[in-house]
């Protein structure tokens, strides 16, 4: 027998995987295609990478959208706490900031990188980079793993941790969905999550908003019946091509799922003044208007959001800059009030899954035991992180699924490997 187990892929839930199952003390060897390890830990957090979320459990399991309820199970083995202590136990001081992310101290991805691969040394895991997979040969007693150098290599349990198609310059590519149908796994339909939208609405192609981004507003996912789906309120950014910012890709995979039911275009809803009640604000505008009734129209309401936004209105609603608060009709407000609280944005599409933060879809989870994170249908193969039907918001969440999936992974493949 080569190996006991053989992790294939190298990303967090990889790395995960292979220090659990080394920490076993079995004999444990780490396959990559790329030329080095936790590249897309590297890029994660915008190069500071947000390992984890210190958020309760529940919070936590409430930002992964994506059948996240499935984690309970790998949470109750190892969870956001214990990635706390197990990178503080390595040496790699964490930092709390906003919303319950967690950063190194030095804001350093490759500390938590270095950190990694330190203990893969300490622990004596061979770890072969740019050595990519052919095939996968599952047996009843061992599986073989093809490499496509034409080597063959012999392991009791395998370790699926090759990541989904998002961001495929860091490797992930979908090579593992061939592997898990083979076992006779089912994956269920891929798509884009976390992804900026596209728009051909005519303000989008004319740039007329183009790089202005909004504060704290409410974006809203409506479906064909003009009901709301989900509100996310964060900060979002108009582009060239459509719409972006943490609200957007957050409400992506809604609109995504809406296009996956055939209904196109998707309206994304924004309320730029999410704190102020509609008639509320309607009222002290009114207010507003008469008090100041000399001034322009433009000069009353110009600190309410950015002037862009505030010109772009009033050039749909024709009120000209100079018309004076006096001259405004209470229907010409309410349309502006209106505006302010419902401005809408036809998305088309959205970019492709190449250019998603994750990828949604995935290996079925009806397929895997949740306490082992082994497959149901082939015994000692073990799958974790993003290639499952998993996805989250980002803010930590998919990294914590990933390791947690991938230190339960690699403790158990390691078990199973010493029957």
């Amino acid at each position: 027998m080569d190996y006991q187990v053989i992790v294939i892929g190298g990303g967090p839930s990889g790395l995960m995987a292979a220090i659990a199952a080394a920490e076993q003390g079995v004999k444990t060897l780490l396959l990559d295609k790329g030329k080095k390890l936790g590249t897309k830990l590297a890029i994660s957090g915008g190069g500071r990478c947000n390992v984890t979320n210190r958020l309760p459990e529940e919070e936590v399991i409430k930002h992964i959208p994506g059948n996240g309820r499935f984690l309970y199970s790998p949470f109750s083995v190892f969870n956001n706490y214990d990635i706390i202590d197990f990178f503080e136990n390595l040496g790699v001081g964490l930092k709390e900031e906003d919303h319950g992310r967690m950063f190194p101290v030095s804001n350093k991805a490759k500390d938590v990188v270095n950190a990694l691969l330190s203990r893969l040394d300490e622990l004596k895991v061979e770890v072969r980079t740019n050595t990519p997979v052919k095939a996968v040969h599952y047996g009843e007693k061992s599986h073989q793993v093809l490499l496509s150098s034409g080597e063959k290599l012999s392991t009791q349990s395998i370790v699926l941790a090759v990541g989904g198609k998002a961001v495929p310059y860091t490797g992930s590519t979908g090579d593992g969905y061939a592997w898990a149908k083979k076992a006779g796994h089912t994956i269920t339909e891929l798509f884009p999550t976390e992804v900026p939208l596209l728009s051909d609405d005519p303000f989008i192609k004319n740039k007329t908003l183009q790089g202005l981004s909004l504060r704290d507003v409410g974006v809203s996912v409506l479906n064909h019946k003009n009901k709301k789906i989900v509100t996310h309120t964060m900060d979002m950014l108009f582009t060239h091509f459509g719409l972006s910012g943490p609200a957007i890709l957050r409400c992506s995979q809604y609109v995504v799922k809406e296009f996956m039911k055939g209904h196109r275009p998707v309206i994304i809803e924004i309320d730029c003044l999410p704190e102020e009640k509609e008639n509320v604000l309607l009222e002290k505008l009114q207010q507003e208007l008469k008090e100041h009734s000399k001034k322009s129209f433009r000069n009353v309401v110009k600190g309410l959001v950015p002037e862009r936004l505030i010109d772009y209105l009033l050039s749909i609603l024709k009120i000209d800059h100079e018309t004076k608060a006096a001259n405004i009709s209470n229907q010409m407000l309410r349309d502006f009030v209106l505006h302010l609280k419902h401005f809408k944005v036809n998305i088309h599409d959205s970019q492709p899954i190449e250019k998603a933060f994750v990828t949604g879809g995935g290996v079925s989870i009806k397929e895997i035991i949740p306490n082992t994170m082994q497959s149901k249908l082939m015994d000692r193969l073990y799958f974790c992180g993003e290639i499952l039907d998993i996805h989250g918001y980002t803010g930590g969440y998919n990294i914590t699924a990933a390791m947690v999936t991938g230190r339960v992974a690699g403790i158990n493949a390691a078990f199973e490997s010493m029957g």
